[in-house]
């Protein structure tokens, strides 16, 4: 059954993209820039212009949004069925990954809330904001079905993941700090209104668009290589939006389970998970000293603390480096170096930078230029610490969650690192005598 099912799958995928080799792709581009005056008559041709998308679009991309994770959560929940949330992803390639850009995007809208929250003149759209909070409310419900079958990001990993292999655990939890490091840096640059990283690092975005240059074709390309032998790295290794969603899931109420009834300990699971979020049960017979485990909550207790201090430290100390991505300092930068070594200008072939031409051509003083460039280093120190203690906070959970036994007698799902892909239920004998969907 496993491996006519796997061939199945396999068929399918190649199917799915010999129909979209055969679709041509119209690359349409907005002006971004006034139209240039030639001096010798050429007159430029006029420009098609994509109109921009109606509200009543948009709020439809929240109702298929809500439509798709509620079929997730069925197909997980109630009907246990791997093949119905594997189709749901290619809906979701198809229609939030193709057609609609990769735009507008749960992940990416992490940027916009922060934006939003930290500059008073940012006006974020309604739909924005519910891109960002509903797979949050149905992962706070549901678990992480958002991730299983919605995410275009996520889905188009998924369907790569032929051959994944099993990583170790210790390996798996210190890649699992880059995205709490990566959704810090996401917030802290969103929120000083100097770039949205998310968006502009995005491997997926410009196999969507067909747009993107060769080094982000590149990116992309690399990522789903990658996710042949190990399942979805983004989500896992990198992926912001994930952190929240982890959070939100670990309290789920009504997660998904490897069995629909009493585990019979047949062990056919256990390595059946692509993503190591399978716990298995650790019955211990003996029963931990309460002084051995004061002892290691004591220091814990004093750990964390410190890491916190220590993070704090380190991100006010990194502060200025971190500013230098913001345009305004990286241009003030550049002009203060012109000052302090004005021989650089009267070499013969030195070309004055378009930024700083620009500068110039608006007419503002150079120090009016550092004096807003001050005041947003001063941003980022304030934001660098508060990212340190941040970062100090989770490396020191994550220590000490390395210490909690967990006493379990079935095998589990992870709440917060399980995808609610479905893979496991195929494993599960059970799932024959109770009759399955399929």
């Amino acid at each position: 059954m496993r491996y006519s099912r796997t061939k199945g799958y396999i068929i399918e995928i190649v199917l799915l993209f010999t129909i979209l080799l055969s679709f041509q792709t119209m690359d349409v581009q907005a002006q971004r820039f006034p139209k240039p005056e030639f001096e010798s008559g050429h007159v430029q041709p006029d420009t098609q212009i994509a109109l921009p998308r109606s509200d009543i679009l948009e709020y439809f991309d929240v109702f298929v949004l809500i439509v798709a994770l509620s079929v997730v959560s069925w197909l997980v929940l109630k009907k246990r069925s791997r093949r119905g949330v594997f189709w749901v992803s290619i809906f979701s390639i198809l229609y939030f990954g193709f057609y609609r850009e990769g735009c507008v995007c749960s992940v990416g809208s992490l940027q916009n809330i922060a934006l939003a929250l930290f500059n008073p003149g940012y006006k974020i759209p309604l739909t924005v904001i519910a891109f960002f909070v509903i797979p949050l409310i149905f992962s706070l419900f549901f678990g992480r079905v958002f991730c299983a079958g919605v995410c275009p990001l996520g889905a188009i990993q998924d369907i790569f993941a032929w051959k994944p292999m099993q990583m170790k655990s210790w390996l798996q939890k210190l890649l699992g700090l880059i995205p709490y490091i990566y959704f810090g840096l996401a917030i802290l640059y969103a929120a000083t209104s100097t770039d949205f990283i998310i968006c502009r690092y995005d491997p997926f975005i410009g196999i969507y668009r067909l747009d993107a240059d060769f080094l982000m074709f590149l990116l992309g390309g690399i990522f789903l290589l990658t996710s042949i032998f190990i399942a979805r790295p983004y989500c896992r290794f990198f992926c912001p939006y994930g952190v929240l969603l982890n959070l939100f899931s670990r309290v789920s109420k009504n997660h998904m389970t490897i069995t629909p009834s009493k585990c019979i300990q047949c062990k056919l699971c256990e390595n059946s998970c692509p993503f190591g979020a399978i716990e298995e049960p650790n019955m211990v017979k003996i029963k931990e000293p309460r002084k051995n485990t004061v002892r290691r909550f004591l220091v814990f207790t004093a750990i964390i603390p410190a890491l916190i201090i220590v993070g704090v430290y380190v991100g006010s100390q990194f502060h200025q480096n971190l500013a230098m991505v913001h345009p305004k300092v990286r241009l003030a930068q550049n002009i203060m170096d012109l000052k302090n070594n004005p021989e650089i200008q009267e070499d013969s072939e030195y070309i004055e930078p378009l930024e700083i031409e620009a500068f110039r051509s608006a007419g503002k003083s150079d120090q009016q230029l550092f004096t807003e460039a001050k005041e947003i280093i001063g941003d980022f120190h304030t934001g660098g610490m508060i990212l340190g203690g941040f970062l100090g906070l989770v490396f020191g959970l994550t220590l000490a969650s390395l210490s909690v036994f967990k006493y379990r007698t079935d095998y589990e799902p992870n709440k917060g690192e399980c995808f609610s892909c479905a893979r496991c239920m195929d494993y599960c004998p059970i799932e024959e005598k109770v009759g399955s969907s399929e």
